[in-house]
């Protein structure tokens, strides 16, 4: 199921995939450079049902409106709290999530909000090739339990980059800023997926 929500920052739309006793929703959005069918927003929306989580894909409000490039990072922030009350209105803690840009504003707004945690999947620590522009900040500043996915050889940030945190990384081995992982790579594109999706259902089971 597909519904609009209107927020400060535009339209914004959810897509639901339900479980059918959930206890938990997953929230998580795109990146400042694709839209909700990225692989592992997909992955995650397809086996995180059987497991009891609901997964909701936001497409932000720029997304929607078919501009190319993403917003300054107030107008994102703008649109998650816009789309928060329709992510709370099954009554159920709520995980806030998203892959890269999405992963920042999730972090930024975790305690505003009272997300029940964070999913940070392909956390931009830094600019490609910046390393001293880090973003560790908003990382370390999300105040929930994180669960930060990332691929090891992402230019956005490896997992050694890393600072030492309240939070938790776990490493899909070869995987860039997308999860792509290459054909003379040890692991397939496959399990590549499936790293990121029993990493988060056994973290999702953890949380209570």
């Amino acid at each position: 199921m597909t519904e609009s929500v209107e927020t400060g920052a535009g339209t914004a739309r959810v897509t639901w995939h339900r479980a059918p006793k959930a206890r938990l929703v997953l929230a998580v959005s795109h990146g400042a450079g694709g839209g909700i069918e990225a692989r592992d927003l997909q992955a995650l929306a397809r086996v995180l049902p059987g497991h009891g989580v609901t997964v909701a894909l936001v497409e932000q409000p720029w997304r929607v409106a078919g501009r190319k490039v993403a917003p300054a990072p107030k107008t994102l922030d703008t649109g998650w709290r816009g789309i928060w009350p329709a992510l709370a209105a099954p009554g159920l803690p709520v995980i806030a999530g998203g892959r890269s840009a999405g992963a920042r504003v999730a972090c930024r707004t975790a305690v505003e909000l009272a997300a029940h945690a964070v999913l940070a999947l392909s956390f931009p620590l830094h600019p490609p090739g910046r390393p001293e522009k880090s973003r560790a900040h908003e990382l370390l500043g999300s105040g929930v339990p994180t669960l930060v996915v990332q691929g090891g050889n992402d230019p956005f940030g490896r997992p050694d980059e890393f600072p030492e945190g309240d939070f938790e990384l776990v490493e899909v081995a070869y995987g860039d800023h997308g999860f792509a992982v290459p054909k003379r790579a040890e692991i397939s594109q496959e399990r590549a997926l499936e790293i990121i999706t029993e990493s988060v259902v056994q973290w999702a089971a953890s949380l209570g």
